[in-house]
């Protein structure tokens, strides 16, 4: 082949290439489902914000060591529920369970529809030690001011709580019965596995034969300019949630003085082993969940980002580098590594026989555990080193389908609430209550009606955690608007 020939046919390959790339872009229409946007529901906003403040006041926190830590908190928040919400406890069935989580049953109208499962979480985090004086507010004052309820808990997750308790106390007034029965779950101990509470409900509602059509729970967010390329809000519905695995990681040798250290010490191979799991994680990738939500995101970008979201066939790993650039995009892409705990010495000239960490893990949907813990031993490569898994674990959760009647309930309802917000499949990183209710549900799905900058994620579990009353006053008017549209799509 001449040299012109080769290049003619290396420019006609790169045509067709840059044609297959265009049309690809183009003929993938938006997702979105055309609604009208609601008139919102009135909600005396700052009476509903002045109730979650004084939710706020009570202490609900979960101990790592102390299961009963704060029982006489839950107590009283048990009673201000009663007094704050008057019809919804004279109407709904209230059942105790594992000592301090809710149960409330919303009898349905028609036995022969199957029920629904609303959830949220009593208990909050602690204050992390030594940062108290860095909030504006007390964070346990339950202040109302600048437009914001602030405190531990306004946000995670006495905000959902509440507000679906205020959408169904305003519900009962207007006379509202459902066509499904609803269960609404308020677990105790979700910050701490939810082992003694969801899981207790979970157990409780198998013992009755209960088979739930769907289940939503706290999750993802309505993002604001966080998702690149997009001048829109974003809503992602978690169709799936990560597993977690936590493995200690050890190390064992003889103790020792200081002045003679042995070549290898437990600390110097700890740390090397930790080393190693950190440098080398376990592969990212565009696939399952992720490639569904950026295929129903990129119609709605603008420039080379729907390009490259629209071709990820072509541009996947160029997105993939991209993604790994930042922690929550790359929790997406992967089985993620995150060294949280080591413990070793108590003296400064005594080298320790012993040192141990723990690894966190989180499960991308696909990866089992039993292929993380291979993992981990292939990259540490030292018999000397021992992992065990230690504390509460489970797989990642099954992916609940986008062509569900309840996703679209749930994506209608948004749209009609949040005018103009995109909304898209998508992946809830961490862990919630709802991965109990698996065995009961035909699809869960982890949502949290709530708006968030780049600048409020860091107030999840962190400082000045606040929510502001126009949000607060959306969300009780999205849950008024999904459980009462809910019943007329009850499913048999």
């Amino acid at each position: 082949m001449t040299a012109r020939k080769l290049l003619l046919a290396v420019l006609s390959a790169l045509a067709l290439l840059v044609l297959a790339v265009l049309a690809n872009t183009y003929r993938k229409g938006s997702r979105q489902l055309d609604v009208e946007p609601l008139a919102h529901v009135k909600v005396d906003g700052m009476a509903a914000a002045q109730r979650l403040a004084g939710a706020v006041r009570l202490r609900t926190i979960s101990y790592d060591d102390q299961p009963d830590g704060a029982a006489e908190e839950f107590l009283k928040f048990h009673a201000y529920l009663q007094a704050a919400f008057p019809r919804t406890h004279q109407t709904l069935r209230r059942e105790v369970v594992g000592g301090y989580s809710l149960l409330y049953t919303w009898q349905g109208s028609d036995p022969g529809a199957k029920p629904i499962m609303l959830m949220a979480h009593q208990d909050v985090v602690p204050i992390a030690e030594g940062t108290e004086k860095d909030w504006a507010v007390d964070p346990f004052a339950g202040t109302v001011k600048d437009g914001f309820i602030w405190g531990r808990g306004s946000w995670d997750d006495k905000g959902n709580l509440l507000s679906m308790l205020e959408a169904i106390e305003s519900l009962l007034a207007q006379g509202f019965q459902p066509k499904q029965t609803i269960y609404v779950v308020a677990g105790h101990d979700e910050e701490v596995g939810g082992e003694r509470g969801a899981r207790k409900i979970a157990e409780l509602l198998a013992s009755r034969s209960v088979r739930l059509d769907f289940v939503m729970d706290e999750g993802t967010l309505i993002t604001d300019g966080i998702i690149k390329g997009l001048d829109k809000p974003v809503a992602l519905i978690g169709v799936a949630e990560k597993g977690i695995l936590t493995l200690s990681v050890s190390a064992h040798d003889e103790p020792g003085h200081a002045s003679m250290p042995p070549r290898d010490t437990a600390i110097g191979m700890l740390s090397a082993a930790l080393t190693r799991l950190e440098q080398d994680q376990m592969p990212a990738a565009i696939g399952g969940v992720a490639a569904e939500m950026f295929d129903t995101l990129a119609p709605e970008m603008q420039g080379v980002n729907r390009v490259l979201l629209s071709n990820l066939w072509l541009f996947g790993p160029l997105v993939r580098k991209e993604l790994e650039k930042s922690r929550s995009s790359n929790a997406f892409t992967r089985t993620t590594t995150a060294l949280t705990v080591v413990r070793s010495g108590n003296k400064v000239n005594v080298v320790p026989a012993h040192a141990e960490a723990y690894v966190n893990f989180r499960l991308l949907p696909g990866d089992s555990q039993e292929e993380v813990i291979r993992h981990a031993q292939d990259v540490v490569a030292n018999a000397a080193i021992e992992l065990r898994r230690t504390g509460p674990s489970s797989e990642a959760s099954p992916i609940s389908g986008t062509d569900a009647s309840s996703y679209r309930l749930m994506s209608r309802t948004i749209r009609e609430i949040f005018p103009g917000t995109v909304v898209a499949p998508g992946l809830m990183v961490a862990a919630t209550d709802s991965r109990h209710m698996l065995p009961l549900a035909d699809h869960v799905y982890r949502f949290s009606p709530v708006r968030a900058t780049e600048r409020d994620l860091s107030r999840f579990h962190g400082t000045n955690e606040r929510l502001s009353i126009e949000n607060y006053t959306q969300m009780i008017a999205f849950y008024q608007r999904f459980i009462s549209s809910a019943g007329q799509s009850a499913q048999p």
